[in-house]
């Protein structure tokens, strides 16, 4: 449900925008000891380009040598090894190939070697398409040369994100949902105004990823860039092709597009995608069935085990991509205003380091602020299959969602944590449920009774309502 302001609407930072980068940005300020809220116009965190990506934590070996996107990166990669462990969240250690099927695909891969040893990536291994195959048995004999490249790995998507908010707000910010930013005046103070009350802030930081450029021109900034949404369409495949895929099958890159990837997930399941689709509408991603039928031949093509799996879940997500092929952040110290933009396909990777970079561009402008006495300790509940899951407690009790394995425990838990769903969209993030096979089919009707007036929207109409 929209959460309206608190009577203290005051605050040292406003960040504008809870997809991943926002709620990174919010822990780092907070950690720093400022008194931040985090904006959103959505009924839940991640409710734009940051709900649909590929869980892929990138090492950077691909990325523009010499860029800010390589450095944030590397920096934000870092700083999620170094906290997992104490936000109990996954790291899948799978691995990555970057395939070539023919030739010309082959001859690059050299050049993509060397700007990967360039980008600080050592530990990389040109192979013969017959030892890749000897690693990876799966792929398919078509395979003419691999770069193998370690370090990338799969994450969880959802409570990394939610992980950093939740330690902030463990560290006094606050969240405002429903809060949809409407305009923004300065006078050396910031006035926002919202669609839940005005906020008063010192400093606004723009996280507000597909609507980036639109809250730039709000707040009477004008903008420097333009976003230009870009589609990309997945396909999930059944837990079944999940032992085919233990690597990361990356394509050679285009100058437009990472490609096509096929890959493992946290959840036991093989992604498939995303397409790279230039389109004006930032809210509707459909998906084309002609489309999804391409990604699943070509994941067949790739892996010859994946031909007749059945197909999970189909979806589409929006890049937050600009007119530039690099990170769009500018900073205005006169306005007291950072705008973090075009943070595209390496996101998930880069907030974390993205965070500290804006504390640092901060400090060229503000003073700081008294530390935190404590920093508290936030532990995640588990989603993903490589660590012990609730349902395999000895305790479990009700399971709700059978596809997912999902239990009542769990579903409880989320609505009495520090940042509670909003909409049916974060209850299936936080927990995993009605996200399997069926797709809910039998597991909504569950869920509907235990979320009753707990959803901005209920997942079931009952008789009182109007018709």
């Amino acid at each position: 449900m929209p959460t309206q302001p608190p009577n203290d609407r005051a605050f040292d930072v406003a960040v504008i925008g809870a997809g991943v980068v926002g709620c990174a940005v919010a822990r780092r300020f907070a950690l720093a000891g400022a008194r931040v809220v985090l904006l959103e116009k959505g009924h839940d965190i991640l409710s734009g380009a940051s709900k649909a990506n590929s869980a892929i934590l990138h090492t950077g070996f691909d990325a523009p040598p010499g860029s800010l996107e390589l450095e944030l990166v590397r920096a934000g990669r870092q700083e999620y090894l170094e906290i997992k462990d104490s936000l109990n969240l996954p790291l899948v250690t799978t691995g990555a190939f970057v395939c070539a099927w023919n030739t010309l695909e082959a001859d690059k891969l050299e050049a993509i070697a060397r700007q990967a040893r360039d980008n600080g990536t050592t530990d990389i291994k040109l192979m013969t398409g017959v030892k890749a195959r000897g690693v990876m048995p799966s792929l398919s004999e078509s395979l003419a040369a691999a770069l193998e490249v370690p370090g990338e790995h799969v994450i969880d998507p959802w409570s990394a994100p939610l992980a950093y908010l939740t330690q902030a707000v463990a560290l006094g910010a606050t969240f405002l949902r429903g809060c949809e930013l409407m305009t923004g005046s300065f006078d050396g103070t910031w006035r926002l105004e919202t669609s839940a009350g005005q906020i008063i802030a010192d400093t606004v930081i723009n996280t507000a990823g597909l609507y980036g450029d639109v809250v730039d021109d709000r707040l009477g900034l004008g903008s420097e860039f333009r976003i230009k949404p870009r589609k990309g369409q997945f396909v999930v495949l059944d837990k079944a092709a999940y032992r085919h895929v233990p690597r990361i099958i990356l394509p050679v890159p285009t100058e437009i597009t990472k490609g096509i990837v096929v890959c493992p997930t946290a959840f036991g399941n093989v992604l498939v995608g995303p397409t790279a689709e230039e389109q004006e509408d930032r809210v509707r991603a459909t998906v084309e069935t002609e489309t999804l039928e391409a990604l699943v031949n070509r994941a067949a093509e790739i892996v010859p085990a994946l031909a007749g799996i059945p197909v999970t879940a189909v979806y589409a997500g929006l890049r937050p991509a600009s007119e530039e092929k690099a990170y769009r952040v500018f900073v205005r110290p006169d306005r007291r205003a950072i705008t973090l933009g075009g943070i595209r396909s390496t996101g998930l990777s880069s907030a974390l380091g993205l965070a500290r970079h804006a504390l640092k561009l901060h400090a060229d402008f503000a003073t700081g602020y008294p530390p935190p006495e404590t920093v508290p300790t936030i532990a995640m509940p588990n989603l993903a299959e490589c660590r012990e899951r609730d349902w395999q407690r000895a305790d479990h009790g009700e399971i709700v969602c059978h596809c997912e394995l999902v239990t009542r425990r769990e579903v409880e838990a989320t609505f009495e944590s520090a940042v509670p769903p909003g909409d049916f969209g974060g209850l299936r993030r936080r927990t995993r449920a009605g996200m399997g096979r069926c797709q809910g089919f039998y597991c909504n009707a569950r869920l509907a009774e235990m979320t009753k007036g707990r959803l901005s929207s209920p997942l079931a109409v009952g008789p009182e309502a109007d018709r």
